[in-house]
């Protein structure tokens, strides 16, 4: 969801609840028993989803989720996301605010030669 940087107010108004975030990537693997499985025998092995979280320092912590909580989880991702989006537009229109004005408004200045 692309905002306009026009009106920061809007933007934070139209956030998320920030209790309803999450940082982090969303992987579906498939899971294989080496034997004694005929599900993997047949080759369709077992679907899990695991949520990646990347730290400083190259650490990663992975959790693996029950497939009632990744329908939630994607949610949170979104929500971290859009957050993200904002806070970059925020910033953008607060850098534009911190350069100088127009020409034709300078042009009363006195330069500082």
């Amino acid at each position: 969801m692309k905002h306009s940087a026009d009106n920061p107010a809007q933007l934070l108004r139209d956030l998320p609840d920030l209790r309803d975030i999450l940082r982090g990537s969303l992987l579906e693997r498939i899971i294989r028993h080496r034997q004694g499985c005929p599900k993997c025998e047949r080759g369709e092995g077992h679907p899990v989803s695991v949520l990646t979280v990347s730290y400083r320092g190259g650490k990663t912590r992975q959790i693996s989720l029950r497939p009632e909580q990744v329908a939630h989880v994607r949610r949170q991702l979104k929500n971290y996301q859009q957050l993200k989006e904002v806070v970059e537009q925020i910033c953008e229109f607060n850098q534009q605010s911190l350069r100088p004005e127009t020409s034709a408004a300078r042009s009363g200045r006195r330069s500082r030669d």
